[in-house]
Order: structure tokens, then sequence, then C-alpha cells
């Protein structure tokens, strides 16, 4: 079974493509006139020009809004197309998931023409996001284990562009650390099962930290602490993209 069988129900409403972020993504394509999306989830993102979604999951795929690109049931390890099938291939926060990345990478750079693009993150910045570092320490050493460098990226993709993505303070896209200026967000059981950092560590495990967070949110000592995230309207917490030219 998929990951996302079990934890991606509630991705469609709680994983709403940022604008800014999509400018990002969308200009890293360049002018590809054919994308495929690989690890495509509910499709955000998807330009216009995306011709096909690869997805392992049956329930990301049901969540697809009408009209999306057609979208086929498979793993980025095994992409059923034919070599140089589109002009570019995207795989955007989804890497950490593969079961063989090297496998996943070569596959990517097969099926593309012209270039690849990965959204990902950056786990040594991401790893001192305050949410891991004060009060979640059991969700940081589960990302350890899943989490890419990426330089392992760059050089399993022959040389890369890569750019940082601010996250803004309003991000409508509820990934990780899209509420770094919003912490009572996390305190909210479908924003966490949105974030699968989160979901896959266990409510158990996650308990006594969100505990502290809302009783330092009650008293005001999470607003003194970060008094300074307040007049950022982004902020980089280690999200990158990456850009290959082939």
């Amino acid at each position: 079974m998929a990951i996302y069988d079990s934890i991606g129900a509630t991705y469609g409403g709680t994983r709403r493509p940022d604008p800014r972020i999509a400018v990002k993504i969308h200009e890293a394509l360049g002018d590809a006139a054919t994308v495929i999306n690989v690890g495509a989830g509910t499709g955000s993102y998807e330009p216009p020009q995306t011709t096909l979604a690869v997805e392992p999951s049956a329930v990301m795929i049901a969540q697809r809004a009408a009209g999306s690109a057609q979208a086929v049931q498979a793993s980025a390890e095994a992409i059923p197309l034919a070599d140089d099938a589109a002009d570019a291939v995207m795989a955007l926060l989804t890497v950490h998931h593969w079961t063989d990345l090297e496998t996943g990478i070569e596959e990517l750079l097969r099926v593309a023409r012209r270039r690849v693009v990965i959204f990902t993150w950056d786990p040594v910045v991401f790893r001192r996001f305050w949410l891991l570092d004060e009060y979640l320490p059991e969700a940081a050493r589960f990302d350890d284990t899943r989490a890419v460098a990426v330089d392992r990226l760059a050089a399993l993709l022959g040389g890369t562009r890569i750019d940082t993505v601010p996250i803004p303070h309003d991000c409508t896209d509820g990934f990780g650390a899209a509420f770094w200026r919003r912490p009572e967000a996390y305190l909210d059981p479908q924003v966490r099962a949105g974030i699968s950092m989160l979901a896959q560590t266990g409510e158990r495990l996650l308990r006594p930290g969100l505990a502290r967070l809302s009783d330092d949110l009650s008293s005001g000592m999470w607003h003194e602490r970060h008094a300074d995230l307040l007049d950022h309207e982004s902020l980089d917490v280690g999200y990158r993209l990456l850009a290959a030219d082939l």
C-alpha cells in the first residue's frame, strides 16, 4: 500500500498550492511545452502543459481536481513511459518518500528530454526550525531517517541550479514549515494530518511536545522567544528548488 493511501486523505484541503511558490516552480520549468509530474499527489503546482501525472496512491489520485492532467498509478522508480517522453519532469516534495532514490532519479532523467525540476528541503537548515528544535525532537529524528541531502540530489542529477525558496508567512500550502509564523496551526490535528513528517511520527510521540507548545502559546512564552519572526514576511526554512538541464 502506498504511504499516502493511509495519510493522504486530507491533502486536497490542507495542501493547497501557494501562488508565490507556484511562480518559482513554473519559472524553473522554463519554456517546456510538455511536463510530467512525478509523485504528483493531488496535482498541486501542475502547470497547464502537464501531460501526465505519476502517483502511487489511489487516495491521492481520487482527490485530483476535475480537468487535471491524466494520472497513472505508478511509482517514481518505474515510470511507465518511453525515454524522452516530455520536455520536463517535475518532482515536488516527493523524493523523501521514494524507496530507491537512485533509481527514481535515473527514471526522471530517462523520461525528460530537457530539464528535471525537484522541490525539496535542505535537512541541515530544516533541522533548525523552531518546531523541531524546541518542541518535536521525535519528529526531527524521524525526518532524519528520510530527508535527502541537497548535494546528494545535485550529484545524482549530474549538476543543477539550486535556488532558495523563502516561505511566505501566510503560505497556503500546509507542508512541514509552512506555519513558521502561525504556531497555533500545529495544534490542529487536521493540519498535522496533512504534514507527512508529523503524521508518520504519530500522535503518541508528538503529544508531550505539542502540550509544551500549547502552554508556551498560552503564556506568551513562544511569542517572547520568537518575537523576531513576527516582523518577517517570508523566511528561509530550508526549502530548495533544483533545476537540472539535460
